[in-house]
């Protein structure tokens, strides 16, 4: 029995553990393939994009229906919207960049909610994938604070100050710049926007996989039984690993914000 054989068998609801010729169908890549849902124009949209898009407009319309009327006594979404603001302003971006780091909260914010909701779309019903799984999707973000990050360093600093602050770690003595300058040009130019994309990436897509392995598990160990108790506890893990994934999704868009915020910071440091 094939592979597709085996996962149209389980979906149909006869494959089970002890039936004869019907062995467990784990995932893998194929969880995160997708084919067109719709085409515009020519452009094949596939469910992460869609999803995408949905967690983007989410967060639009809510701040934007949050703050439309602000009050003095703000009423209950604006509180909410309040909340997450400020929690962004004080507790990431004026923590990690200062009080120069006023204008970029409204970028960080964004992105903050922005990765969050793209997370949480795994655990959302009908919806049940984190986008950010896909790795185009967190390294898209990724490359938008590395524009940032390259942008202010050259703008404060000039071209030859700028590769300074990347390159030239102060208080260091010189005999050991010839080894260290090349190791922290490497490091802030190629390697932080890559392990910013990826640490995204990678947590999304391993806790995503073994959601769905165990979740087919529960089903496929279901028999009478012993495997009522074997599914059992499979769907217990299942039960655990989600409430375990939703801290690690908050926990996520709050490291890659945080991080974007010390890039940030690196840049406007003042010259050694």
């Amino acid at each position: 029995m094939s592979a597709d054989q085996l996962t149209q068998h389980l979906a149909s609801g006869s494959c089970h553990l002890f039936d004869a010729g019907c062995g467990f169908p784990a995932p893998g890549l194929n969880e995160f393939q997708f084919n067109p849902i719709f085409t515009v124009a020519g452009v094949g949209f596939n469910k992460p994009m869609l999803l995408s898009m949905v967690a983007a407009l989410l967060v639009i319309v809510f701040f934007w229906v949050a703050f439309a009327k602000p009050k003095v006594l703000p009423g209950k979404l604006q509180l909410v919207g309040e909340i997450g603001y400020d929690f962004v302003k004080r507790s990431i971006v004026l923590d990690t960049i200062g009080k120069k780091g006023e204008k970029y909260v409204p970028m960080i914010v964004s992105m903050f909610f922005f990765v969050w909701i793209m997370n949480i779309m795994s655990v959302i019903p009908f919806a049940q994938f984190p986008v950010t799984a896909v790795i185009a999707y967190p390294a898209g973000l990724a490359g938008l604070v590395w524009i940032t990050y390259m942008t202010l360093t050259f703008k404060k600093h000039g071209f030859v100050g700028g590769l300074k602050n990347l390159c030239w770690p102060s208080g260091i003595p010189g005999w050991v710049m010839f080894i260290l300058v090349p190791i922290e040009f490497f490091s802030n130019i190629f390697v932080r926007p890559f392990t910013l994309a990826v640490r995204a990436f990678a947590n999304m897509f391993a806790g995503h996989l073994l959601i769905v392995m165990f979740s087919i598990a529960s089903w496929y160990l279901l028999s009478p039984s012993i495997g009522a108790l074997y599914a059992s506890t499979s769907f217990a893990v299942t039960l655990g690993l989600t409430a375990f994934e939703l801290l690690v999704q908050f926990l996520q868009a709050y490291i890659f914000v945080m991080l974007a915020s010390s890039y940030i910071a690196g840049a406007l440091e003042e010259a050694h």
